[in-house]
């Protein structure tokens, strides 16, 4: 008993701070001193790395809907099965509803579409070809039509 006790009164006790130890807790807080313009209580540290995640996150978000997007159109594009194409479009569709929202709420991002379809393609690319080229179908290594944003999310490159 007398040993655990020395062990306690020997170790460093790190107080967490609340943005570690209660994140919703955290944001309430931040908004209620935001809001009483007690601006010297901000978490400012912790306020900056969430305002630029959360901008991360904008991209990502466009990342991952232009990667199923792209998947979708080198199925429809080029994988001759009729009985798939419904639902490859209607994944295409939904898709393409989902990046013009998220770049209506956003349109700064559109800056960013160049580098955002590259990553997109060699995902999506490394993607189909894994589940179909074992099944004897082809894709080109580059994106043959069009990338600018109006084309890819208005043009049904199939037709």
């Amino acid at each position: 008993m007398t040993q655990a006790i020395a062990q306690a009164e020997n170790q460093t006790f790190v107080k967490k701070s609340l943005y570690e130890s209660d994140y919703f807790l955290w944001t309430e807080d931040t908004i209620a001193q935001l809001k009483a313009r007690n601006f010297d209580r901000v978490d400012i540290e912790n306020l900056i790395e969430e305002i630029a995640g959360l901008g991360r996150s904008e991209k990502k978000e466009i990342k991952s809907r232009l990667k199923t997007l792209l998947e979708h159109l080198l199925k429809r594009i080029y994988i001759d099965m009729p009985d798939c194409f419904n639902g490859w479009e209607n994944t295409i569709e939904e898709q393409r509803e989902e990046i013009i929202e998220e770049l209506m709420d956003s349109p700064s991002l559109k800056r960013f579409w160049d580098e955002l379809f590259d990553l997109s393609w060699q995902g999506a690319l490394r993607r189909v070809r894994k589940e179909y080229q074992p099944k004897g179908f082809n894709f080109p290594d580059q994106w043959q039509f069009s990338r600018d944003i109006n084309s890819i999310l208005n043009i049904n490159f199939w037709e």
